[in-house]
């Protein structure tokens, strides 16, 4: 279930508006980005993991990184749909990346 939106700025100073749900909630077979991220204050948020995929269903639902994600705190994912193709995503990712250097990234 979607809770509320929240906007992730890049290095770029571009700005990315993601929804915010429960690690364990289901997604639609649509491509996207996401970040798996822990609260740390009300409203507060430090990313865990980002990423893109052609299908989130199907990336989400079994994570490869869910143990590192939940051992560093990992209790929400904030996703949105990308269009534009697999290029938009990785741009995206690439600017989230190297502004947040999430540590399941470097694992």
């Amino acid at each position: 279930m979607l809770e509320y939106m929240l906007m992730w700025p890049g290095v770029s100073g571009k700005e990315y508006k993601y929804w915010i749900a429960s690690i364990d909630s289901l997604y639609k077979d649509e491509p996207g980005n996401y970040i798996f991220a822990k609260e740390t204050s009300p409203g507060q948020w430090t990313p865990i993991y980002i990423g893109e995929t052609e299908s989130l269903l199907d990336r989400l639902s079994n994570h490869d990184k869910l143990p590192c994600v939940k051992r560093h705190g990992g209790t929400h994912i904030h996703t949105h749909t990308t269009t534009g193709g697999q290029a938009v995503r990785r741009v995206e990712e690439s600017d989230l990346l190297a502004k947040w250097d999430p540590p399941c990234n470097k694992e």
